[in-house]
């Protein structure tokens, strides 16, 4: 009898633990509940017929009608004083869109640059993904409360302290993110692809910088931006931030933290990166020496970030059909790539068909996101046994400025990966927020724009034909192991330890892969 009642203790405990966990977390979710959304309904203003940027931009459209002028910005440095030099250029509008913003120098500048345009009339709404906002509540509210701004939050957390803590009862809506990147201007210009705002995004700061790729582009496809920002802004997803962010700024938030750089090397640097960045003055006066041609939005229903969607309304369909028939190479560059057994089988059976498909991604010495490269690890061996040649991102390379101009697309070096672009066929190039993982697939919302552009097409093929200019490792197998080349030297000797691993990262990329956690990552 003692035995049983023994037992019976032991195993009552855990279940009533169990018990109180889960009622505690229902109770915590019915009292930190979303307010009804009460955001009303706004559409993008008319493209601008006044300002220097709505003349030239004109101008330049009536000599290219029906096409799209392109510029790519592959340094972080001129992505950044693009963004800065537009919101300067603007006279009627900027809507802007993004999964992170930083609390950092660059993601102050540029609210600050916000505030200034709405100062000058100018019309700004800002659509975040509050999962990046973390840090920014005070000069959030301060937007909010000004006349010519509005703020909006994708699927906002609700705990304002501690967010984190929301995932325990309100997970599955908190898991689908925002994952979308553009920032347009007067209806004229946006800038659209990988970069968030933040100091690793635009090569300054003391974290880990990312090699990334945005394009600048004016003409037919702006409007449509405009028409797919609109479907964001007004989504059940996309709450007001006043109904999120209650508590009211004090003082000006913004201007004091910019204050506390103003001595720094880094606004030093940033003050003299705006003198010297042209691209805009040459954009607003005219001259600018953009490739016209055709580019096609492709972008998510904003409704993924409320459930699954069908298979075909998914942005991976959208852009398999963009694309066409794949006849002879598909070079991709992916931060996170995660293929997944769909995507060995889908990338196999491109080899089986004769295209040569060529995949960049982080090494593990390089990666942000362990899990991740956990998930790709796993599908290594499958993917090179059919065909495909893989290429992991060096986290430190010899060469310096010399190897950065040979990147071509790719920017800087010794930096973690981040870009999101393809090319086919040595014909079209995507560039956008999509990567090749479950996540971006299934649960984040995300855009991107198909490219006809020899030239840019034909860069990303040259760099990986060229070995990525000692950048990366190429991974190969023999003997039934997995080695590390560098492609650019045949002389060196191959790797059989994969760079960055330990006994640590060993187990932890041994362990996540035995998980089900592959749809997450």
């Amino acid at each position: 009898m003692k035995r049983f009642n023994k037992s019976s203790s032991v195993l009552i405990l855990p279940v009533t633990f169990s018990l109180v966990l889960a009622l505690s977390i229902f109770i915590a979710g019915c009292g930190f509940t979303l307010p009804k959304n009460q955001g009303e309904y706004s559409a993008a203003l008319p493209p601008a017929t006044e300002g220097r940027l709505a003349v030239a931009i004109n101008e330049m459209k009536s000599e290219h009608p029906d096409l799209t002028g392109v510029i790519p910005l592959s340094k972080g440095a001129e992505a950044f004083a693009a963004r800065m030099l537009l919101a300067d250029a603007a006279t009627s509008s900027i809507d802007t869109q993004y999964y992170i913003w930083r609390a950092d120098l660059t993601g102050y500048l540029l609210l600050d640059r916000l505030k200034q345009a709405a100062d000058r009339g100018v019309q700004v709404r800002l659509l975040l993904d509050d999962h990046g906002t973390s840090g920014l509540d005070p000069e959030i509210a301060a937007l909010q409360a000004h006349p010519n701004v509005e703020v909006r939050l994708w699927n906002p957390f609700n705990l304002r302290k501690f967010k984190l803590l929301s995932f325990t009862f309100d997970f599955f809506r908190l898991n689908r993110r925002m994952h979308n990147k553009s920032f347009t201007v007067d209806g004229h210009a946006s800038v659209l692809g990988g970069r968030n705002i933040g100091d690793e995004y635009f090569s300054t700061g003391i974290t880990p910088l990312f090699v990334d790729l945005d394009v600048l582009v004016a003409g037919e496809v702006v409007p449509l931006i405009s028409q797919d920002f609109d479907r964001y802004w007004n989504s059940p997803s996309a709450y007001p931030a006043g109904q999120i962010v209650t508590k009211p700024a004090k003082g000006t938030p913004i201007t004091d933290k910019i204050a506390g750089y103003n001595q720094s090397q880094q606004m030093a640097d940033y003050r003299k990166i705006l003198q010297e960045t042209e691209m805009v003055t040459r954009l607003t006066a005219g001259d600018l020496e953009l490739e016209w041609t055709k580019v096609k939005l492709v972008s998510d229903s904003p409704a993924k970030g409320q459930g699954a969607l069908p298979k075909e309304d998914l942005l991976g369909g959208h852009i398999a059909e963009a694309v066409g028939t794949i006849e002879q190479q598909f070079d991709g560059v992916s931060a996170y790539f995660v293929p997944g057994k769909e995507g060995v089988k889908a990338f196999t059976r491109l080899e089986k068909r004769g295209v040569e498909v060529r995949m960049l991604t982080n090494s593990l010495e390089a990666t942000d996101v362990l899990p991740v490269h956990a998930g790709y690890a796993k599908r290594r061996k499958k993917m090179l046994e059919g065909g495909v040649e893989l290429f992991e991102l060096r986290r430190q390379v010899d060469g310096g400025d010399e190897v950065s101009k040979k990147l071509g697309p790719f920017g800087s070096s010794g930096a973690s990966l981040h870009a999101k672009t393809f090319a086919v066929d040595g014909k079209r190039i995507f560039v956008g927020s999509f990567n090749f993982d479950p996540r971006s697939a299934r649960l984040n919302t995300e855009m991107g724009l198909l490219i006809d552009s020899e030239r840019l097409a034909g860069g990303l093929h040259t760099a990986f034909d060229t070995g990525l200019a000692g950048t990366a490792w190429q991974v190969k197998k023999e003997d039934g192991k997995l080695v590390w080349v560098n492609p650019s030297n045949d002389a060196a000797s191959p790797l059989t330890k994969e760079p960055g691993s330990g006994f640590w990262s060993n187990l932890s990329l041994k362990v996540i892969g035995w998980l089900p956690v592959e749809w997450l990552l």
